[in-house]
């Protein structure tokens, strides 16, 4: 089972004239899960309140993605999501994308999407990296695979 995984259905609004999933909205699914990895496990305000009262950001710095199977209007989703590698101010953020039958379905279904996306934990008053808050980093340390 992976670290943390996401299960949510393709909407409307996700795919384009052609009936799948629009490009841009994978990286949209990967950081739903990643916000609701802070919902789950620090409870429904922890991203808002590390944002807003804490000032402490997780900017992208780099991301990629590989489409391998379409998703369409209606499938259900589950999004897993690890952690690659984690340094000092920076954390590579792993997701592989699932269509999936049903909601029970935590480890099967067929492989869609993967992608990475790089992010430095960021003071938000001043734009600078920033050591990542031990709270935080013990929190993330439940999503580190190694040889991913």
């Amino acid at each position: 089972m992976p670290p943390f995984s996401h299960i949510f259905p393709v909407r409307f609004a996700d795919v384009d004239h052609a009936g799948i999933v629009y490009y841009p909205r994978f990286f949209h699914y990967f950081h739903a899960a990643f916000e609701e990895f802070f919902r789950v496990r620090m409870g429904a305000r922890a991203y808002v309140d590390l944002l807003d009262r804490r000032r402490i950001g997780f900017p992208a710095v780099r991301s990629e993605c590989e489409y391998r199977a379409p998703l369409r209007f209606g499938d259900l989703v589950r999004v897993d999501m690890s952690i690659s590698r984690m340094g000092g101010k920076s954390v590579h953020f792993r997701y592989r994308l699932y269509r999936v039958e049903d909601e029970a379905d935590r480890t099967g279904g067929e492989l869609s999407a993967e992608g990475v996306v790089v992010t430095v934990v960021t003071d938000l008053d001043h734009f600078r990296g920033l050591a990542i808050p031990e709270d935080v980093r013990q929190l993330l340390l439940e999503l580190v695979v190694e040889n991913e």
